[in-house]
């Protein structure tokens, strides 16, 4: 049996997602996600063919559930068609520039960046060492999404603080979701009939994760997410860029210490801290529709600041070619998108509300009228990015 799939793994600190994706044709074979690992409510779930399983596996980790995927891959017939395992990682700092094997060096940079990840980078390596005892005779791959940002200039990156920080500790503005912009700018450019080596493009992935890039000829120029993905945009439960004193404010106020503050701007802030509902967009739109005032304000403000930001990101560009929607908000939204676009009206957009409308769900295509600054919505694909730098790199 050909051996053309990739087992793509991207494992977070209590969760583990995979699929089994053809790089050639994006064909998705398998897909699943372990979740509440290391509880008693831990479970995975996968859907092949149509169809749609389940097992609870109370008090589970990474290896008992790769344990798991080994026999589930087995059972359907798609162990020897794998060819290689690709794995997502956050971050790959300063170290990682492009995709690439995993050997000791690779493992032991990963481990160097861990304090620039805390929550990501440690559950990554759990996955790699489980996936090279579980499937010793595979080549793996590791696809960072930091690497696409390593084109930033100095001026975008470096932050205003004593330079001795980044000199020492590395401290700037790296970026996240690169494997999404690389993929989106360059499906968007396909779409336009433009050169993606003369295009200059923004692109805002929105979910409850969000930031926005600027692309300019194929490569990110700057970004919204900085040191961690708490910098920039408002989203689900992040706050997003504030004021740094916030933190001592904070602190003094209500004696929150830093741990505790550092928790509440990620997991208690965003949609769903303006909000006190969700951060669930939908629940959120929703809400506001039925008049819900505090629905409405988070809408608003998540739209002002990122138009706002987006405004700022041209500056990187020079021109705008294009705004390229993505993201499960982004992509599916047309009221988020109908906001930022009227507040960006001094960038010449003109918006069909029918065409936004209409690409939706999975459709994909231009949401401006013919005349106006293009903006377009584009269904992105990171594992089909990681299937294909995988296969690239195992030959």
């Amino acid at each position: 049996m050909t051996q053309e799939n990739i087992l793509i793994i991207n494992c977070g600190s209590s969760s583990l997602k995979f699929a089994v994706i053809n790089p050639q044709d994006g064909d998705e074979k398998i897909s699943g996600v372990a979740e509440r690992l290391s509880t008693p409510e831990a479970f995975v779930r996968w859907k092949f063919q149509g169809n749609k399983d389940m097992v609870e596996m109370p008090a589970a980790g990474h290896f008992e559930v790769f344990g798991k995927l080994l026999d589930v891959l087995k059972e359907t017939n798609l162990f020897d068609t794998i060819g290689g395992i690709g794995h997502r990682v956050v971050h790959g700092g300063e170290t990682f520039k492009e995709s690439c094997l995993v050997t000791d060096e690779v493992v032991q940079g990963i481990e160097d960046c861990i304090h620039l990840a805390p929550l990501h980078n440690p559950a990554h390596l759990v996955g790699i060492r489980a996936a090279i005892e579980y499937f010793p005779g595979l080549k793996q791959a590791t696809v960072f999404d930091t690497a696409f940002h390593q084109t930033m200039p100095e001026r975008a990156y470096i932050y205003a603080v004593p330079y001795e920080y980044y000199e020492e500790q590395r401290l700037r503005r790296y970026g996240m979701h690169g494997t999404s912009y690389r993929y989106v700018s360059a499906k968007a450019a396909e779409m336009l009939g433009l050169d993606l080596s003369n295009s200059a493009i923004l692109v805002a992935h929105l979910g409850n994760g969000a930031s926005a890039a600027a692309v300019l000829n194929g490569e990110s120029v700057d970004t919204t997410m900085g040191l961690t993905p708490l910098e920039g945009l408002v989203m689900g439960t992040r706050s997003g860029s504030l004021d740094p004193n916030v933190f001592s404010f904070l602190n003094k106020t209500y004696g929150y210490t830093l741990e505790e503050i550092t928790d509440i701007l990620n997991k208690k802030s965003g949609l769903l801290g303006i909000s006190g509902l969700s951060n669930d967009c939908r629940a959120i739109e929703e809400a506001a529709a039925e008049g819900n005032r505090r629905a409405q304000l988070a809408l608003d403000v998540f739209c002002y600041v990122l138009a706002k930001q987006l405004a700022g990101l041209a500056v990187a560009l020079g021109r705008i070619d294009a705004l390229a929607f993505t993201g499960g908000i982004g992509e599916n939204s047309d009221l988020i998108r109908k906001k930022v676009l009227e507040l960006m009206g001094v960038f010449g957009f003109d918006m069909s509300d029918e065409l936004n409308e209409k690409f939706r769900f999975g459709n994909e295509g231009v949401i401006t009228n013919e005349g106006s600054t293009v903006a377009m919505v584009v269904a992105t694909n990171e594992e089909l990015m990681i299937a294909q730098d995988t296969a690239a790199l195992i030959g």
